[in-house]
């Protein structure tokens, strides 16, 4: 439950970070409205997860409960201070695989007890949301395209608990599909990365892949049916070679390009702004590091007249810096969280439209949205 609490400036906050295979803590201050990151370590879990094409929870959980001590000991140390210098510490509450989600909310819990810290429960998608706010002016409101390995959405963010969801992906989410396509592929894990390294040599018009949604009325996404397709492709040649897994990835990337681009114009379009107003935009989440998926993203935005935004690539995937940030800015409006907020699996930006309309019926997995 949220509290009220007698703000301060700066705001200096320790973030932690453990919603999938990352270990991550940050120190973020954040003063007169502007951030800087005085800290940032992750510990991956990349080797550990390798051999298994994805992340295990059970291994995930019990790796954060092993070096989360340690990374936030470096935290600190880079960040030159001591707990007694913050004033407040945040967390990931949710969502993500709940044993990781347990491990980090449970140590800032425990670090806000014991040093009589506020504590923040963050929603691990406002961090996201929030991201190139790290490291640039970025008013309120403005588009946002969320996509990663677990969601994918596009939202209006007029603010701190002002979300307006536009449209979310009705089956996988774009990370996925990359992680899925390198798996077939035999590219190894992590998926994103090493489909657009293999694109860059790639022919994008070889293979004649689907766009689903694209032209449909709406802003949602599906990208089940793509994921499909690239491995019936593959199944098709039999034996494949290295030039037929860069074309695959070429087409692959250049079918997610044209059907983010194609919903974002789509939520654009919908978007009424006041006359004079210049729209903002801003693409954040791991599939956010690729370059290529960037630069048609800020080239929709030239041709609407919308200013681009898109956090540095050390602050795309899960990181704790974000973390830092959704905290300090949190408690720079007097908000905070008592020690009984809940760890959750699934915790939805727009409360209002998850209600209304879910896009995952009971019974469905669904993304971590």
């Amino acid at each position: 439950m949220s509290r009220q609490i007698p703000t301060s400036d700066p705001q200096i906050v320790l973030g932690l970070e453990t919603s999938c295979d990352e270990t991550a803590a940050a120190v973020v201050a954040l003063q007169n409205g502007r951030a800087r990151v005085l800290s940032s370590i992750i510990a991956s879990q990349i080797e550990a997860h390798a051999p298994y094409g994805g992340v295990v929870p059970e291994i995930a959980a019990r790796a954060h409960v092993e070096v989360i001590d340690h990374v936030i000991h470096q935290a600190m140390t880079q960040a030159g201070l001591g707990f007694q210098d913050l004033t407040g510490v945040a967390a990931t509450a949710g969502p993500g695989l709940i044993g990781g989600v347990m491990v980090g909310l449970l140590t800032g819990k425990a670090i806000s007890l014991a040093r009589n810290l506020p504590l923040v429960a963050v929603n691990h998608l406002e961090g996201h949301a929030l991201s190139p706010r790290l490291e640039a002016d970025v008013p309120f409101p403005y588009l946002l395209l969320l996509v990663s390995g677990g969601h994918c959405q596009l939202l209006r963010v007029g603010g701190l608990d002002a979300c307006e969801r536009l449209g979310s992906t009705i089956d996988d989410a774009v990370g996925e599909a990359f992680d899925k396509t390198a798996k077939v592929l035999g590219l190894g894990y992590p998926g994103g990365p090493a489909v657009e390294r293999a694109a860059r040599t790639g022919d994008p018009k070889r293979f004649d892949l689907p766009r689903p949604l694209k032209g449909r009325p709406g802003c949602d996404f599906s990208f089940a049916g793509l994921k499909t397709a690239v491995a019936r492709e593959a199944a098709a040649l039999g034996t494949v070679t290295e030039q037929d897994i860069a074309d695959l990835c070429a087409s692959f990337q250049a079918a997610v390009g044209d059907v983010l681009v194609d919903r974002t114009r789509q939520a654009i379009t919908a978007m009424a702004l006041p006359e004079g107003q210049t729209g903002r935009f801003v693409v954040a989440g791991g599939v956010a590091a690729n370059l290529t998926l960037r630069s048609r993203l800020e080239a929709l935005c030239d041709t609407f007249g919308w200013s681009f935004f898109a956090p540095a690539l050390a602050y795309c995937g899960d990181n704790a810096a974000m973390i830092a940030l959704a905290g300090a800015e949190r408690l720079a409006q007097g908000l905070s969280d008592d020690l009984d907020a809940p760890a959750r699996p699934r915790w939805p930006l727009d409360g209002e439209a998850a209600r209304a309309a879910p896009m995952y019926k009971t019974g469905r997995k669904g993304a971590k949205a």
